[in-house]
Order: structure tokens, then sequence, then C-alpha cells
């Protein structure tokens, strides 16, 4: 066990539960004899490259369990993506801080930096252990069952869901509304989860697992506003033709794109405005409405799931261990046993960094607009306390006296 500094960054899109993999990691860390001091390190690898740390050791414990039940990047967050060139500066100031343990809380870009980092190491035969702790919103990395922060934006979505079903059931019309998701459906897919009554919505659901085709979308809507007189639609912000073609960009105009050259989705409500201009032209039906979720889905305050707190306090605490007793590098992964528990492994970095998992065919519809049961049991207990329940008028029809 190698003397010296823990640090700890966190990268990505805050979470509703980062800050307890933050807390986590540094409540254990200051338990082990070998640790001098743990760092935080502000923004991200940004911040590591700019030497803008806290001395996380002076932190109050009470202050750091506040903390811990806050949503958001309590360390601030970066979007960069480092290159190799980049990795090699993380190096040097690893070095200069004589930083032994690196923990980075993020999702595959986060884990394949500390590959990269770790490469440096062993070239300058520097003694690091750096360990990836897993978040991200859109569940979409590798070897895990499922991802912290995923469950508390699922919870959003549903609760979400089941209120604009309930707005569009007494004003009935066509509603859109698009959720995170570039490559992978999970948290469209947990629109479904506030379903109650065979007609509430969404009553259709499209991610981006399943190629996009606008008259086959066009046909769908008519038919569920056709026989229930409304429609609720989840869209992934993912979405895309037959080409592989993101829908979003089918848009008239300059598309954005962001610091890694992707096109801008969750930023704009483009996407959502394209597809109720569709419906309205197309089949003229004039009450269409659409919203992008958008940053809402990460941090919103009042829905977080009380398993996925707990989990990602865990995987802070066992990112600790695992470096701190083991001399171990590499990536934590949670694995479900039983009828719902989990477990926590130590994987190589290389299993999840770079790489992208997306919804099995398990758990779409053979349509391709719905779930299907076992995507329901498979989110159900992540939700952990119940959802809100909805209800409605049971009262007898009276009949009419003038026809």
């Amino acid at each position: 066990m190698k003397q010296g500094n823990v640090l700890v960054a966190q990268g990505g899109g805050p979470t509703a539960v980062i800050n307890q993999s933050l807390v986590g990691a540094v409540l254990e860390a200051r338990k082990f004899p070998q640790v001098n001091r743990v760092y935080g390190a502000l923004h991200g690898v940004a911040g590591i490259i700019a030497e803008d740390f806290l001395d996380l050791t002076q932190e109050t414990t009470h202050n750091l369990e506040l903390v811990a039940g806050t949503p958001g990047s309590a360390l601030g967050s970066t979007r960069d993506k480092p290159n190799e060139a980049y990795c090699a500066n993380i190096l040097k100031v690893l070095i200069a801080h004589d930083i032994r343990y690196f923990l980075y809380i993020g999702g595959n870009d986060s884990s394949d930096t500390l590959r990269i980092v770790q490469t440096f190491a062993q070239k300058e035969s520097y003694e690091l252990i750096t360990v990836h702790i897993p978040k991200t919103i859109d569940n979409d990395l590798m070897v895990n069952d499922h991802t912290p922060g995923f469950p508390s934006a699922a919870k959003f979505v549903a609760s979400a869901f089941a209120g604009v079903n309930l707005d569009n059931r007494a004003l009935p019309g066509i509603y859109v509304g698009v959720v995170m998701g570039r490559h992978a459906g999970f948290l469209t897919a947990a629109s479904a989860l506030g379903r109650k009554c065979r007609d509430d919505g969404p009553h259709l659901i499209y991610l981006p697992e399943r190629n996009f085709l606008i008259e086959q979308f066009l046909s769908d809507v008519q038919s569920v506003y056709n026989r229930l007189g409304r429609c609720v639609i989840a869209v992934s912000e993912g979405i895309h033709d037959e080409n592989g073609t993101l829908i979003a960009t089918k848009l008239p105009g300059e598309v954005e794109h962001d610091a890694h050259g992707n096109v801008q989705l969750s930023g704009t409500g483009a996407l959502a405005d394209l597809l109720t201009n569709t419906i309205k032209t197309k089949l003229g039906i004039k009450r269409v409405r659409g919203d992008t979720f958008g940053y809402l889905q990460r941090s919103f305050l009042g829905v977080v799931s009380n398993i996925d707190q707990r989990e990602a306090r865990e995987v802070g605490e066992k990112a600790c261990q695992f470096a701190l007793w083991n001399d171990a590098s590499g990536t934590i992964t949670i694995h479900r046993i039983g009828d719902y528990s989990v477990e926590y492994r130590l994987d190589p970095l290389e299993a999840v960094a770079g790489k992208t998992k997306v919804m099995p065919d398990e758990f779409i519809s053979e349509e391709g607009t719905d779930i299907t049961p076992a995507f329901r049991a498979y989110l159900a207990p992540l939700l952990g306390n119940s959802m809100p329940e909805v209800f409605r008028l049971r009262a007898p029809v009276v009949p009419k006296k003038l026809g």
C-alpha cells in the first residue's frame, strides 16, 4: 500500500446522486493510514490541468453528508475529452502533488481517460492506482446491470409522463416529449413505468435502437388518435433513419455541434418542434404540443430513488476499498443478483472505456413502439420508493335527457 494522496474528480453530465459517490469515496479514503490528503479536482480533468484542488481532508463529515444528498456535481464537471497529450499533462500534475490514487466519477469517456493516464504512469514507472466510479443517466456502460444516476432520472421521466398523461386526458390532443439518450433508449423507455390504466400514455415510445421512419410514425400517431382521441409520445433524442442519420439533423438551417463534435441534441428543442410541426402539417391535427426534457432529467429534486442513492454511495466506497486495500486499478461494476440485490466487482478499464451499451431486444416490443414486461421487471426495483399513485373517477354516467 503506497503512501500518498488521493484525488477525486467528477466528469460528464451531473446526476441526482453523483455526490453520493463523491462523499462515499472521500469518507472511505480518509479512513486509511497511507492516505495523507484527499483532494477534489474542480471541474474534472480541466481542474487537474489547472491544479484547481480542494483539500477535502479538511471538510467536515457533517457537511459532506449534506452535500451527498444534494443533486448536481459538487466539484463541478467538464466536457473535456482528453487525448494522449492532455493525459500526459494530467500525469505531470498528479506526480507534482504526490497523487497515488486517482478516482474518477463518470461515464465511458472518463474511464478511457483513466486508461490512458494509467498507461503513461506505467511508462514513467510512477506508482499510480486509477479507479473509475460509474455514473450516467443514459445507463449505457457495458458490463454493468445499471448505472448510478439512471434510476433517479428514470423515476423523473416516469413521473413526468404520468403527469403529462393526466393533462392530456383532461385536454386531449397530441403530446411529444423528447428524452435524453443519443444511442441508448433506457431513459426514454422509463416513460412507460408511470402507466396504470390500459389507455394511459405514453401510447408510443421511439428508441434509438430502432430505425425511425417518419411515414410509419405518422401512421402510428393517427391510429392511436383515432382510437383514443389523444396520443402521448415519448421520443429519444437519438432517433435516426434507416441510414443512421439523426432525425434532428433533418431540420432546415445550421445544426449545432458539441465540444466532442457530436450533433447537439439535449440543449435544443428542435426535434420536438420538427415532430410536432410534421404532425400538424401531415395529419391536420390542431392541438399538438411538444417538450424537450433536456437537463431537467439529470439533477431534479424530489424524485430521487433511494436505491440509486445507496448504490451511488457504495460504488464510491468500493472504489476506495479496491484501490487502497488491494492496490488495484479498474472500473467498479454493478451486478444484479437474486430477486433484487447487487454486488460490486472490479473489472478492467478496457471493459467499459469508449464502449456503449444499448437496450437488448427483449426489452423492446415487436412493433418497436413500446416496452415489454421484461423491461418493466428490470426497471421497477431500481425506482426505489414507490411511484406516486393516480386515480380516476368511477361514478356512473348519468343518462342524457335530450338525446
